[in-house]
């Protein structure tokens, strides 16, 4: 079973990138602008396929790379880069959900899903939030898997999942690209200090 939640593109980029800023000029979002490009990234999901058109000032049917540069700068304020990233779930609550606020969204509700909570309940959670039709930011810290050593101190986008047996997997959105990893794998760090996720749900 597999399910693959629609995303958008810019140009050949599957959602936005934080490379795209330059080293000069917007140093804090080229190197650590991982987590308003997630809130980028599910603004522009939920303008586009749940109508909520006020989180996004551009064309939603041809998202260039020059008004998304713009909209990131708009975001930027709510989850500025910071010395140590945006390190806790509890800063991307309070920084996305203000952005909901001042833009008149409040039938969209953020929670959060600690990297401390079990894989069994995290797979159902994750497989729950997919079927809703909800992408979710997600938070890697440390990781001892060298396959996700790209993924370190880095938010990335969960969505979608696919059951390949005993085996459940979740597609992770970043850089540009889409990458399937075990879920099981993602989850388990080898660290004490966790991630975690961001979920949604409309009220």
């Amino acid at each position: 079973m597999k399910k693959e939640l629609p995303h958008f593109y810019v140009g050949n980029s599957l959602g936005g990138q934080q490379e795209w800023y330059s080293r000069i000029t917007d140093f804090g979002m080229h190197v650590g602008g991982c987590a308003a490009i997630t809130a980028c990234d599910c603004s522009i999901y939920f303008a586009k396929y749940f109508g909520l058109r006020g989180l996004y000032p551009f064309n939603l049917q041809n998202v260039t790379q020059v008004e998304y540069l713009e909209f990131g700068r708009i975001m930027e304020p709510y989850l500025y880069p910071r010395w140590s990233g945006v390190d806790r779930l509890e800063i991307y609550l309070d920084g996305f959900g203000r952005f909901l606020k001042d833009h008149h969204v409040e039938n969209l509700k953020l929670a959060p899903w600690s990297g401390d909570e079990n894989f069994f309940d995290t797979r159902e959670i994750v497989r729950r939030q997919i079927d809703a039709g909800c992408p979710m930011p997600c938070l890697t810290l440390n990781h001892q898997a060298p396959s996700l050593g790209d993924y370190v101190w880095h938010w990335f986008i969960l969505n979608g999942y696919e059951i390949r047996g005993e085996e459940f997997f979740v597609k992770a959105v970043t850089y540009g690209v889409g990458r399937w990893f075990n879920l099981a794998t993602l989850w388990d760090t080898g660290y004490t200090r966790k991630g975690g996720l961001i979920l949604f749900e409309f009220v």
